[in-house]
């Protein structure tokens, strides 16, 4: 068969057969496209950017390490890990050690700690290779300093722990957590974001979908037109709103109180995503989240969302926020789109505080990408 015709038979194989994860990668590793793996993709490491005092955490720091700490022992008691800092021996005093027996510290200069969007964003390519795709990130349109992260992917090219093909997108702004990726041609973005100022306003939507379109060689955009999180940097990143899964999932926030501000938006979105089709011109099944209970502090409100997850190999790290009810709904809610995974609460009380959360500080590297 030819490469398309290849990569139609295995999403054939997996809508009528069902096959679990294990036995479609390893169809999918033997068959010969550049594809944008999903983030249930089989991973070899996460990375971690460590938080220090010359960030914008100065002021809640051992708050903040703290979540950071828990989150390094949860993710190193499964998977490699990776940890961005400028200072090593600080960050291996604050952790176990048999958590530091899974990790390895990369010493680099860092503005702050929001790995998803200064992080590659990685493709497998026909050679059964890696991309290391390095794309431009300004701060979010150039609210935050971003000079020293947007060159930590750069600077870890050179320090032989990562196997792949760096490939330098400096020209083209993109945040991992813009985007969401079915790992079979399907991406799922949102407008707001992706058009936002300064960013990459010089191009129009239909030449961003192009790009888009070309670089991750995709089947489809999903573009949602709605969605909003009160006290986001971040333009309405798609990791806050709505999550592509395995087996045509897509769990997304709900709000059920019509007095709450974000009402209108995420129904006018849930609307929207009724209307989505697979490739093959099927719904996508659909699992709401609950809408946490507002999070307020000096008055503002912050983007406490339980969309913000880590999928990992056999776990699903997901924020919680001293909300017993909701946070319970929330693991229920993910069980059921990931049977198979154990779902892991980590309290992201302290990362809302920067307007993010747990999915918005990691980010996974595919198998067969990070030198063990």
């Amino acid at each position: 068969m030819g490469l398309i015709a290849n990569a139609i038979h295995v999403e054939d194989e997996q809508k009528t057969l069902r096959l679990n994860a294990t036995e479609f990668f390893n169809i999918q590793k033997k068959i010969k496209y550049r594809f944008l793996p999903a983030e249930w993709y089989p991973q070899g490491a996460i990375q971690l950017t460590w938080p220090h005092k010359d960030t914008d955490w100065a002021y809640m720091l051992d708050e903040v390490k703290a979540c950071f700490r828990n989150l390094a022992i949860e993710i190193a008691k499964r998977q490699s890990l990776i940890i961005v800092t400028p200072k090593p021996e600080e960050v291996k005093a604050e952790l176990p050690s048999e958590t530091m027996e899974n990790v390895i510290l990369v010493e680099c200069p860092t503005n702050d700690t929001w790995a998803r969007d200064h992080a590659f964003i990685t493709m497998i390519n026909e050679d059964d290779n890696c991309e290391l795709i390095d794309f431009r990130f300004n701060g979010w349109g150039q609210k935050f300093a971003s000079n020293l992260d947007n060159q930590i992917c750069r600077r870890m090219a050179k320090m032989n722990i990562l196997k792949g093909q760096y490939k330098n997108r400096l020209d083209f702004v993109l945040e991992g957590g813009s985007i969401e990726s079915d790992g079979c041609g399907t991406l799922l973005t949102t407008t707001e974001c992706l058009t936002a100022p300064n960013r990459n306003e010089t191009f129009s939507k239909a030449e961003i979908e192009e790009q888009l379109m070309k670089e991750f060689n995709l089947k489809q955009i999903l573009w949602l037109d709605h969605g909003y999180l009160a006290g986001d940097d971040t333009d309405s990143h798609i990791d806050t709103l709505a999550r592509l899964c395995p087996m045509d999932t897509i769990v997304y926030v709900q709000c059920k109180d019509a007095t709450d501000e974000h009402y209108e938006e995420l129904k006018k979105m849930e609307e929207q995503l009724h209307t989505f089709r697979t490739p093959e011109g099927q719904p996508y099944r659909l699992l709401p989240l609950p809408m946490a209970d507002a999070v307020v502090e000096d008055g503002e409100r912050l983007p406490a969302t339980y969309a913000n997850f880590l999928i990992m190999n056999t776990a699903v790290l997901y924020p919680t926020y001293n909300q017993p009810e909701n946070d319970a709904k929330a693991k229920s809610v993910l069980q059921e789109a990931f049977p198979t995974r154990e779902i892991v609460g980590i309290n992201c009380r302290a990362l809302i505080k920067q307007h993010g959360s747990l999915h918005c500080v990691t980010m996974q590297f595919p198998d067969g990408v990070f030198k063990k």
